[in-house]
């Protein structure tokens, strides 16, 4: 119980604990986003902690934070460089553990019969073949799914190549598009003092493209029906 609540006053204070983080750690700082957005995005097991918040956060930081009159400051160019390579190199192994590991673990045997029907990973297969692409990039902005994406791309044997052009796409929009947001809006007065409230806006904007997409797929499905 206590961890829950450590972790949700983390997310919902992270600017107070990046603004003493930055001081503390100084240039170690960089290291340390580096290896939250790595782990978040390359470990399957990891998917709670912070991405979206993390990079505005981060963004803010970049253009200066003034508090209890410490400033603190993070170099823009090689927060966006940092990231956006963790951010990569992070959906990349999570697809190699899928393709690896988590296609042996689905065709583990119980009891003499496959843990996971051979159609429903044919089906996974068919998916990422059509939908894959779309699914990759979309997934960036949505928690947690982002986490899992490119480990069943991995499973669904998506082409690498293919899965590597829209990983670089995806991370590439995600990490400079929500640090840029950070970086020109994050230290407006109204931002500053209503983080928490930024914080779950930012959470809750994730899940419009998911929203969105399931929307359009019921239209679709209902004009099928007519």
């Amino acid at each position: 119980m206590e961890f829950l609540h450590n972790t949700l006053d983390f997310f919902l204070h992270l600017d107070d604990y990046l603004h003493g983080y930055i001081i503390e750690y100084g240039v170690w700082i960089y290291l340390i986003l580096f290896l939250i957005i790595f782990v978040e995005t390359g470990l399957v097991v990891m998917p709670f902690l912070p991405g979206d918040s993390l990079l505005f956060a981060a963004g803010t930081f970049c253009a200066g934070v003034v508090k209890n009159g410490e400033s603190a400051s993070l170099n823009i160019y090689i927060v966006l460089g940092l990231l956006l390579i963790a951010a990569i190199a992070g959906d990349a192994l999570n697809y190699f553990l899928g393709k690896k590991i988590g296609l042996r673990i689905l065709k583990m045997k119980v009891g003499g019969r496959q843990l996971v029907s051979q159609k429903y990973i044919d089906k996974t297969n068919v998916f990422y073949e059509k939908h894959g692409p779309k699914t990759i990039i979309i997934a960036r902005f949505v928690p947690i799914v982002r986490t899992f994406a490119p480990f069943v791309a991995g499973i669904g044997d998506m082409k690498y190549s293919r899965f590597f052009q829209f990983n670089v796409i995806g991370a590439f929009i995600w990490v400079v598009g929500i640090t840029l947001v950070g970086y020109f809006f994050g230290t407006l007065p109204i931002i500053q003092n209503n983080f928490e409230i930024v914080i779950f806006g930012i959470i809750g904007l994730s899940v419009v493209p998911y929203l969105i997409d399931y929307i359009v797929w019921l239209f679709k499905k209902k004009k099928k029906e007519q």
